[in-house]
This record gives C-alpha cells, structure tokens and sequence, in this order.
C-alpha cells in the first residue's frame, strides 16, 4: 500500500521515467543511459517513501501506542497548557526521510481538540521545534484521561497532513494523518504514566509500545 498523498508524487515520478526512457530509445547514448537510470531509481524512491503498510501489535486501554516511525528523541516533564492543562509527559519521536511518515493515533476516545499553528522550517530534532516549527495538534479524549499528538514540520517537511476533526471517533492504531520528507511527532500523556521507551530506541508507528497509564 501507498499513502493516498503521495500518489500525485508517483505519477510525476514514473511519467518523468517514461520520458526519459523515450528520449534513451530515440538517441541511445550513455548520458541518456544515465539520465535514465536516475529516474527510474528516484521514480522507485519516491513509492518507496510513500509505503503505507498495515501494522498490529499491543491495543487495550493501559497502552500507549507510537504514532510514529523513528527514533526516540525526548522523554521528559513539561508544560502544556492547551490541551493537557499543565504538565505532561512528552515523548518526542524524530522521523527520518527513510521512515514511514503515516501518523497512526495512539490510543482510543474522541477527538475533542484541534489546532493548526504555523511556524519556521528548523531541524525537527533540535528541542525548539516543538514551539517553533509549523504544527498541527490533535488531542484525544480517552475516558477519563487526555492524550495530545503533535505533528511537527522539520527541515525538508513541509506538508502536514492531518485527517482529525473535532467530534471523530479515535481508534488506536488507525491513521491519522502524514508529514512529507521528514519530520516529528511528539506525544504528550498524563502525570503518572509510565514510558516503556527511552531516548535513542527506534520506534515503529501502531506497534510500539511507548508508554502504560496506571
């Protein structure tokens, strides 16, 4: 499977190789031969980063499920007063542009917050992306308590996508939404729950267990 979005990306891609390849059978010659060869593996490349495949692994209601591929960032206490209402544990995930950028929701509610904030291009690894860079926030309520997933452009990333809407029922491991050509997605969780990761673990979207609520 191929990420819807990135379907008009493919066609640019394959529709570049069948021109070249046109150009290599009308005036053979080794330039055209390159050029050719280019194409086709960028033309592969550009499938290959769209892949969307299905994942299963742990569900239930005391598990926090990665949103994202990547790898471990930032776990640590911080504020964050519009949606959590104070403090909070964020794990942040930095997504490379080797990783699948389909963002799958964490856990199960509904989504009852939403917000897009515009911002700058830096690095997403740096910690002031998380306040800086363009970001589209999702917050879920899952009974009692409040889960808020923030989509983070970074340095090449400059498209977030996000399906949500206030009122949509949330399912845990169901996508959610993608960012193209790199980028983060931090995941913020009550005080009290207990991270299973740790700064520096490779991550795997609607597999990974990233954290348990007590």
């Amino acid at each position: 499977m191929v990420a819807r979005e990135g379907i008009p990306f493919i066609l640019i891609g394959f529709a570049v190789l069948a021109l070249a390849l046109v150009a290599l059978v009308m005036r053979p010659g080794g330039v055209t031969v390159g050029v050719a060869a280019v194409c086709a593996v960028l033309a592969i490349w550009v499938v290959w980063f769209f892949r969307d495949p299905e994942r299963t692994g742990p569900r239930g209601e005391s598990v926090v499920i990665a949103p994202a591929d990547g790898r471990v960032v930032q776990v640590m206490e911080v504020d964050e007063p519009a949606f959590m209402g104070g403090r909070a544990i964020r794990i942040a995930i930095f997504m490379n542009v080797f990783n699948v950028h389909v963002n799958r929701y964490p856990v199960t509610g509904k989504v009852t917050y939403r917000h897009y904030n515009p911002g700058k291009f830096i690095n997403a690894a740096e910690d002031k992306a998380s306040l800086d860079n363009e970001q589209a926030s999702v917050g879920i309520e899952a009974g009692q308590r409040k889960v808020l997933v923030r989509q983070i452009a970074g340095l090449i990333a400059r498209r977030i996508v996000t399906y949500s809407k206030v009122g949509d029922a949330a399912t845990q491991g169901d996508r959610f939404g993608i960012i193209r050509f790199g980028s983060r997605v931090d995941v913020y969780l009550p005080l009290g729950s207990v991270p299973r990761v740790k700064v520096g673990d490779i991550t795997s979207a609607g597999t990974t267990v990233l954290a348990e609520f007590q």
